[in-house]
């Protein structure tokens, strides 16, 4: 990228701004930070000011403890340490795990206030194996549905929670022809019954501070709806008869000290401490990130993607996972859109290989991509690369012209709108919005009429027309980037231009003679036949559905098959529709979840404008109005 070829409007706050090598960040007292955290499958702590040059904290980590490693390593012949040594490349210090100080020393202030207690339990004991074995490791019929391979934990057809010794006909993992019988074992248990006054007040609290979505704990009216708070919170265990985790801390009485010796605590005790244990690992001034709630805005994410009607399933290999995503010959921009657009935020949702393929070839390539890659090759073509004086003077926009006037204030509201979904954490909205925006850039181009026709009769329009699209594109760079980085990237490179920050309002930016780059398709086409192919791939060894019984599993196959095919003619259908209606269609969803948002806000109580909800009520018609003339054409 040449600075010397650029022509960028100085002003402060335009350009983000990136940490120096090396640098801490920490919060601001007095400014807004941002705390995120999410599940842990990989190991890094990535530092950066964001979009809006906020300075913000990513946590995350690997889960390398538990049952799930054990099981693996079962299965491999390995021990756990060195299954976790072959799949992470990670310093052999690293296995003095950093969180081990953190999670005992919480165990030990548990103990020292009286909220730990000692129960005497059965647990299954393979007698093949002469060990207790974890949930996991045990298999047998479930219960409920008959399910003849289900897991201790849960039974992967009813989708039931179990107790290992709830299984009928117990076997081990290891081993089937193994004995599996009760044995007692001692462990130590977290009193949870005697906070849950505590901890529902603290729920019914956060649920309005947070603004959090309807869950399972929690529905939209404030109402607790969990079945173990509305039953009583029982005494739950916080350790383990396992060989690998974090080995329960001595507390200094003798008896339970020695009952405990080879015992370690369990996963699901420690991983959720794990948060704040990766931030201290990063930085020894961790607590200005955790016990800052004044100055920092915590952010969690979670909930699970389901698996072509049913579950993703490492242990069957069902499903598309990391290494195997990379073998599609697929842009990470296109699953990361993918994903990132069917992401679970109130509930759980489900992949699909049609919808996958339909998504790439109707909004990414037809949309996103047409209108980026259709206005910088004009520049191109048509300017030498050089973008044109349109007439506009540096900052933001503003038209007497009527067809631009309402260009502008349209983009304006959706970037208002973006930002708001952005910091409710609506990233789905978010990420529609960023897709209407190029869907109304698309739109704005087809109205102009930009073509070689406007470029000789109306060279001032056209410079105009230009420069307001590749200035729209410079707005588009960074409110894609925080989910498809690459594509960000691709962008500014096709561009010419320095990494910007979120702005509030359509602005002239990249001003006259600066020199773009080469112009170059952001996506590609996939063939929908790929859908049959990737479906067979990566169908798993073994399906489990939801369901009781055989007749309902057949049913069930026969909704499948009429859904797939349903979801075929609808590919097969957009791929037949006009660009304009493409468009108007992305902006008929992102209208409909403004306003189920605005309704949602309503439902909160919180307090929301009627004509603003009225307006985008209207606009939703309109353009369902408009759609209906267009497939009439």
């Amino acid at each position: 990228m040449s600075q010397q070829q650029q022509n960028i409007r100085q002003v402060e706050g335009l350009l983000r701004q990136n940490p120096k090598k090396d640098e801490k960040i920490l919060p601001k007292e007095k400014e807004t930070n941002v705390l995120i955290t999410s599940a842990l499958p990989y190991c890094n702590n990535v530092p950066h000011l964001g979009t809006r040059n906020r300075r913000t904290l990513y946590v995350c980590g690997t889960d390398e403890y538990g049952t799930a490693t054990e099981t693996q390593a079962l299965k491999e012949n390995i021990s756990p340490k060195a299954l976790c040594d072959k799949y992470h490349q990670l310093h052999s210090e690293t296995y003095e795990w950093f969180e081990i100080g953190i999670c005992q020393d919480i165990y030990l202030h548990l103990s020292k206030n009286g909220m730990l207690e000692k129960q005497l339990k059965d647990q299954t004991f393979c007698e093949g194996c002469q060990r207790f074995l974890a949930d996991r490791l045990v298999e047998g019929t479930c219960p409920n549905c008959g399910y003849e391979d289900a897991r201790g934990d849960q039974c992967d057809k009813c989708s039931r929670t179990l107790d290992p010794l709830d299984l009928i006909s117990p076997r081990c993992q290891r081993d089937p022809t193994h004995s599996v019988v009760p044995r007692q074992s001692s462990h130590m248990y977290v009193k949870l019954n005697v906070i849950q006054p505590r901890l529902e007040e603290w729920i019914k609290t956060t649920w309005k501070t947070g603004k959090w979505s309807p869950n399972v704990i929690i529905n939209s009216d404030g109402e607790i709806i969990d079945a173990r708070l509305k039953g009583g919170l029982r005494p739950s265990p916080v350790t383990r008869d396992l060989i690998w985790g974090v080995p329960v801390p001595v507390t200094g009485n003798a008896i339970e000290d020695e009952e405990m010796k080879d015992k370690v605590l369990y996963v699901w005790f420690d991983a959720p401490i794990g948060y704040p244990s990766i931030t201290a690992n990063y930085t020894d001034q961790w607590r200005q990130w955790w016990f800052n709630p004044r100055d920092v805005k915590l952010y969690q994410f979670m909930e699970f993607l389901n698996y072509e009607g049913g579950k993703f399933s490492k242990s069957r290999n069902r499903g598309v996972f990391g290494p195997a995503a990379r073998e599609t010959g697929l842009s990470p921009s296109v699953w990361r859109y993918y994903l990132l657009s069917t992401r679970p935020e109130t509930s759980d949702s489900m992949f699909s290989w049609n919808e996958f393929i339909t998504v790439n070839n109707s909004v990414l390539l037809n949309n996103f991509g047409n209108f980026v890659n259709r206005a910088i090759k004009f520049v191109a073509t048509k300017y030498d690369s050089k973008i044109p004086d349109g007439g506009d003077q540096p900052g933001e926009l503003t038209s007497e012209n009527d067809t631009d006037s309402a260009f502008i204030n349209e983009i304006n509201t959706l970037l208002r709108t973006y930002i708001e979904a952005m910091d409710a954490v609506k990233l789905r909205l978010g990420l529609q919005i960023v897709m209407s925006i190029s869907a109304r850039g698309n739109l704005y181009l087809q109205q102009s009429g930009l073509g070689n026709a406007l470029f000789v009769e109306d060279p001032k329009r056209c410079a105009q027309v230009v420069s307001r699209a590749i200035n729209l594109i410079y707005a588009l760079s960074t409110i894609v980037y925080p989910f498809m980085p690459s594509t960000s990237e691709a962008i500014l490179s096709q561009l010419n231009a320095p990494s910007r920050t979120v702005p509030g309002a359509l602005s002239n930016d990249i001003l006259p003679g600066h020199v773009i780059g080469t112009p170059a398709h952001l996506f590609k086409k996939i063939d929908e036949k790929q859908a049959d192919i990737w479906r067979i791939k990566f169908g798993g060894t073994s399906e489990v559905t939801s369901g009781v019984s055989e007749p309902v599993k057949a049913n069930s196959s026969k909704k499948k098959v009429a859904a797939t095919t349903v979801k075929v003619s609808k590919a097969a259908e957009d791929s037949q529709k006009s660009e304009a209606a493409l468009i108007t269609e992305a902006q008929i969803k992102v209208q409909g979840d403004m306003v189920r948002a605005l309704k949602e806000k309503k439902k909160r109580q919180e307090l929301v404008d009627a004509n603003e909800l009225t307006t985008a009520l209207a606009e939703l018609l309109r353009l369902k109005a408009v759609l209906k003339e267009q497939e009439k054409n």
